[in-house]
């Protein structure tokens, strides 16, 4: 399974020190079913430990997910800057969820050369 993260996903994890390791971690435990909630169409929304934080306090992150194909993170929050996302955020993430789901391959290695969407990738040692 492919996973990405959208442009402004990637910004805004650097600012809040939420490493590539961290988001490989969570992708690794939505492989194994752990999901923290379903929130209908693509979309997914899952916890996250980063550095110095535990998933209870920490990050909360909105995924448009198709099972064996494709992950893309969304949308990122601290838990104490926001405890959900609006209905209206809610229509607007599931309609971009269906459009990324809908691209092909090639659309989607247009968007990660175009800088909208970055590949995450399972680092490994030695290489």
């Amino acid at each position: 399974m492919r996973s990405f993260k959208v442009k402004t996903f990637t910004r805004w994890a650097a600012k809040e020190g939420v490493l590539d390791e961290d988001l490989l971690a969570a992708v690794r435990e939505i492989e194994c079913g752990l999901i923290d909630a379903r929130l209908g169409g693509w979309l997914i929304k899952k916890r996250l430990g980063a550095e110095g934080r535990g998933k209870r306090g920490g990050i909360r992150t909105i995924i448009a997910f198709q099972a064996g194909e494709r992950l893309v993170f969304l949308e990122g929050f601290a838990k104490n800057e926001k405890t959900s996302i609006t209905g209206r955020e809610l229509k607007a993430f599931r309609r971009f969820a269906d459009a990324l789901m809908a691209l092909d391959e090639k659309a989607i290695e247009k968007l990660v050369a175009d800088g909208e969407l970055a590949e995450l990738l399972e680092h490994v040692e030695g290489s």
